[in-house]
């Protein structure tokens, strides 16, 4: 079976981002999003970002953001993939010359399929949880099987992900990667490296 990659979102801090590192995380993710209680600054990330080793992918994570701001946010942080969380039609997340991966609220199978077709020119979906006005971190997993066997893109499977169900989450979907933020959180916005470890170590037993 191959590695699940792993992306911790929601970092605030530069312990939490070398934190993730240590224990293994392949992406750490930036939430421009102001009403997250998990919202960094552009220039708070951009220091964050400077100091971190290669070979980490870093993303930022937008909801309806005008284009003016990604292109804005994208040149400051330096920023290596754009994760779209809002109503972003495909040509307006394909226009900032960055991979850019479609995070998708999943309410029916309907919906999935949609998505392959609309957007599929991401390098993948997120599937999250759908809670009506709210466009993501919902600490609330979802119904799995609504996820198509053989979907042509490939598949980060995120909404209440936690190291206590990880394991049955990755043997159950065997998605490409996982994606978590409240599921490691010691509080919102601060990671728990414990926390970290345990769910790493469970998406790749």
């Amino acid at each position: 079976m191959p590695r699940t990659r792993v992306k911790i979102c929601g970092i605030t801090r530069i312990e939490d981002a070398l934190d993730a590192i240590t224990f293994g995380a392949d992406a750490l993710g930036f939430v421009f999003y102001p009403p997250s209680p998990r919202y960094i600054t552009p220039e708070a990330a951009a220091e964050i970002i400077q100091q971190l080793p290669p070979f980490i992918t870093t993303v930022a994570l937008f909801v309806d953001e005008p284009a003016s701001e990604v292109s804005r946010i994208s040149l400051l942080t330096q920023v290596d993939l754009l994760q779209f969380h809002g109503s972003e039609s495909a040509q307006f997340c394909q226009q900032f010359q960055r991979p850019w991966i479609k995070a998708l609220r999943v309410k029916d199978a309907e919906t999935v399929h949609t998505a392959i077709t609309e957007y599929s020119t991401a390098r993948a979906l997120l599937l999250d949880s759908y809670r009506a006005g709210v466009p993501g971190g919902t600490g609330e997993t979802f119904n799995w099987e609504l996820i198509p066997k053989n979907c042509p893109l490939p598949i980060i499977l995120a909404g209440g992900l936690t190291p206590e169900n990880i394991q049955t989450a990755v043997e159950q979907i065997r998605p490409y990667g996982v994606d978590v933020s409240g599921g490691v959180e010691a509080r919102k916005g601060v990671k728990d490296p414990v926390k970290i470890d345990a769910f790493i170590r469970g998406a790749n037993p």
